[in-house]
């Protein structure tokens, strides 16, 4: 069985490590290169580092900052945030990113999935999906950093993504996120039960039980977090052990062997 993902979330804006609530109220957490290095120190499986305020402020991705967190961090790193074309895709690789994630752009022209997985490989390609609920068990996509809503059906853009060629998806509830409310199981069930490629949880956790439940309950494949990283109010070893202990296979550090 593959081993499950543990995953801090680098959101960047003015070149700092940014949190907030459902994607509002942002507060400054940091350096992305340290916290990369801290990070992948400390036993994380990957890193995804999203600029944020590339898509509202139409611009490209912050390349050398990117390419500075990648120099302080072996871990596979993702990179989200201002890619609109496969050459942006190539450019942000090239800085050091393993994986580019692809979001407001994905949706404006779906066929950049496409032209970005026949040039790079599918494996390459992350699709990011930022779902807001609107009834009992649908959820829609919206865009802009969590401004533009698009009437897209969030089930329905998964599946499609994955047809055009997402490796993988990462899915954030905005009604979630920065609550520490718990991650949205229904939301990741929904979709982790009908596309077969992983799905990255995001969006809610406050604690170990979290995790365990994104895997459990919503059949998550990685689980990202980033307040609760940042602010040292749980170890990523912490997190590991409690997944271990409830039998989901993740790769342990030397803390949460001991």
């Amino acid at each position: 069985m593959l081993r499950r993902r543990v995953i801090p979330c680098l959101d960047v804006a003015d070149g700092r490590v940014v949190k907030g609530t459902r994607f509002v109220d942002l507060v400054d957490e940091g350096d992305p290169p340290e916290l990369a290095e801290r990070y992948a120190r400390e036993g994380a499986d990957e890193l995804v580092f999203l600029d944020i305020t590339a898509a509202p402020e139409r611009r490209g991705t912050l390349l050398d900052i990117v390419e500075r967190t990648a120099r302080r961090a072996f871990i596979p790193l993702t990179v989200g945030g201002g890619v609109r074309t496969v050459n942006e895709m190539r450019d942000v690789l090239r800085a050091g990113a393993d994986k580019v994630s692809l979001n407001t752009a994905a949706v404006a022209e779906p066929d950049l999935i496409r032209q970005c997985a026949e040039r790079f490989g599918r494996q390459a390609v992350v699709v990011a999906i930022d779902a807001r609920q609107t009834a009992a068990a649908a959820w829609e996509v919206v865009v802009q950093g969590g401004r533009q809503s698009t009437g897209l059906d969030a089930l329905a853009w998964a599946q499609r993504a994955v047809e055009l060629g997402a490796g993988e998806l990462l899915v954030t509830s905005i009604d979630r996120d920065g609550t520490g409310s718990g991650f949205d199981t229904a939301l990741l069930r929904s979709i982790s039960s009908t596309v077969e490629v992983p799905v990255i949880a995001s969006g809610g956790a406050a604690g170990p039980a979290d995790f365990v439940a994104a895997v459990r309950d919503g059949g998550a494949d990685a689980v990202l977090a980033a307040s609760i990283f940042h602010r040292r109010i749980h170890a990523i070893a912490e997190v590991k052990a409690a997944m271990a202990a409830a039998g989901l296979p993740v790769r342990l550090v030397p803390q949460a062997v001991a």
